[in-house]
């Protein structure tokens, strides 16, 4: 077997987040809907961008992001997405590297500029994402090493990544490098929205290629069609695999078959943006498990990072999480 050298290696779309605040009739105007995520292509993006506001530009993604808090806790990471050799390609490329995250696949040299996420966080802290996923939609399965796979104890992918075909061969590959070196797999749902553009896909995934699922309420009641929760908790049941339930202010919910593990939210003063509490969520959830934790403390660690990233702007810790665990 590949030595272990990494306790998680993410794989995601690179971007450069971009966050400003905005009220609910400035989205109006936009025509975007609070609280979601709109795939958007590069003059809409440069649209967008000249009427935002004030903002705080940084390295971000989904998977990015759970790999720097992953880093936060003390873990070993490890990232693959695509970026440009442009500057926001070289500022995410430092800024992973920075906080100890390993990130070596050759930037793209031609094509789309790095891609970035226009990001509108509300009054009340819901966030509104506008993507362009610019070079990372060139995320193919060249860009996958078996070796570099086999390395990490857990292989974690955003569920994002199903936009394009040539990025979902590339995920499948990472999953067989994965299970041939006796590694796990794990998968984020994302978005309800993702969710219902490939239900069945990610059914198909849950079921024949996947050992960890992250799902929020929302996501996992979309994923079985389901009216209720709790019917929605016995279809993840029945799967046997570790389904992963997040239920913000309720906590989140762990089942494993018949095992089950509900976990309270920890408590927060003030939530100011909710951007990256899912990310944050997977990031201490993983590191425990990594660990070999019990999957309730798991879910107390999930719970402890995605309480300290909505306390403040930005998806990324504010401060070490390995101090607060």
């Amino acid at each position: 077997m590949t030595d272990t050298l990494y306790d998680v290696l993410g794989m995601g779309n690179a971007m450069v987040d971009v966050l400003a605040h905005a009220e609910d009739d400035f989205l109006a105007g936009l025509g975007l809907a609070k609280g979601t995520m709109h795939l958007i292509d590069e003059d809409r993006a440069v649209d967008i961008y000249a009427s935002m506001g004030p903002g705080i530009e940084m390295s971000g993604g989904s998977a990015g992001n759970t790999m720097a808090g992953v880093a936060s806790l003390g873990g070993i990471g490890a990232f693959i997405g695509k970026v440009r050799d442009d500057q926001l390609g070289d500022v995410f490329a430092h800024d992973l590297k920075s906080i100890g995250v390993s990130f070596e696949v050759p930037r793209a040299v031609e094509g789309s500029a790095t891609g970035r996420c226009l990001i509108f966080v509300s009054p009340d802290a819901q966030r509104t994402m506008n993507t362009y996923l610019g070079a990372g939609r060139g995320l193919s399965p060249a860009d996958i090493d078996p070796d570099y796979v086999a390395a990490a104890k857990v292989v974690y992918v955003e569920g994002y990544l199903w936009d394009t075909d040539v990025a979902k061969a590339a995920v499948l590959k990472a999953f067989g490098a994965a299970h041939a070196a006796g590694r796990l797999t794990s998968l984020t749902l994302s978005d309800p929205f993702c969710v219902d553009r490939f239900r069945a896909e990610f059914r198909d995934l849950v079921t024949n290629h996947l050992d960890i699922v992250f799902a929020n309420e929302v996501e996992i009641m979309s994923l079985y069609e389901v009216d209720t929760f709790e019917a929605a908790v016995e279809h993840a049941r029945r799967e046997g695999k570790i389904m992963v339930l997040t239920r913000s202010e309720k906590g989140s919910i762990v089942v494993r078959g018949e095992e089950t593990y509900a976990v309270p939210a920890e408590p927060v003063t003030r939530v100011i943006d909710t951007t990256g509490a899912g990310d944050l969520y997977a990031s201490g959830f993983l590191y425990g498990f990594t660990r070999g934790l019990p999957l309730d403390e798991c879910a107390r660690l999930g719970g402890v990072a995605a309480a300290e990233v909505i306390s403040h702007v930005g998806a990324r810790p504010g401060v070490l999480l390995s101090t607060l665990v």
